[in-house]
């Protein structure tokens, strides 16, 4: 007689995520909100990828969840570049709404997508938490941030033109970049100055948070096309 000795391997579920994120449960509960109703709305919405939807727990929330130890403790003014489906910036949000060490902090989430924008209002107002939601190009929006963040926006270089605008001195960017990371690092710094950190990522052994700070240009960016 035989035996299938392969055993599939458990989805990463909300507990999974508790676990590692070290999250109360009453945040934990606004995150399930927020899970549902993005597996719910989007069919119609196109938000995520459908075959991201079974790893959901750590595909997006712990990939974004995890920008908040990046965070420095007195920020309170933060941006997220095309939000898309919330990823970072609403999680983060969700995250940071019952921290006491960001007691008033302002999220902006920025999003060129009218649907996508009643979507994040929508998470916004279930899990009652306080976000900004601009229904706007990010090329197209002037304000500045203590922390700066884009997830799957542009490479860097390219992402670098759209945040430094959003920029001021102390600011922080936190982006998430895959293995090309390096490749990305030596393409920006042909036009830009900066002092970067590698963080590895969690939630992907092939991935990093960038951490940037000091941005500045070489010379006067060209307005991203």
């Amino acid at each position: 007689m035989t035996t299938d000795e392969s055993v599939a391997t458990p989805a990463y579920g909300p507990l999974d995520f508790a676990r590692d994120s070290k999250v109360p449960r009453e945040t934990l509960d606004r995150l399930t909100i927020y899970a549902d109703l993005l597996a719910e709305r989007n069919s119609q919405l196109n938000l995520v990828a459908e075959s991201t939807l079974g790893d959901l727990w750590r595909r997006h929330f712990l990939d974004s969840a995890q920008l908040v130890e990046q965070i420095p403790s007195d920020a309170r003014s933060m941006v997220d570049l095309g939000s898309g489906a919330g990823f970072p910036g609403l999680v983060v949000a969700i995250m940071l709404r019952d921290d006491p060490r960001f007691h008033g902090f302002h999220m902006n989430l920025i999003e060129a997508t009218q649907k996508k924008c009643r979507f994040l209002e929508e998470v916004g107002s279930a899990t009652q938490t306080p976000v900004k939601v601009h229904w706007s190009r990010a090329e197209d929006m002037r304000m500045s941030a203590d922390v700066v963040m884009a997830r799957a926006l542009a490479p860097l270089k390219k992402l670098l033109r759209v945040a430094f605008p959003f920029f001021k001195a102390g600011t922080v960017g936190l982006f998430p970049k895959g293995k090309n990371v390096d490749q990305e690092l030596t393409d920006a710094r042909e036009s830009w100055k900066l002092q970067a950190i590698r963080v590895p990522s969690r939630s992907d052994p092939s991935g990093s948070i960038l951490r940037v700070t000091g941005l500045s240009p070489w010379r006067k960016p060209r307005k991203p096309s």
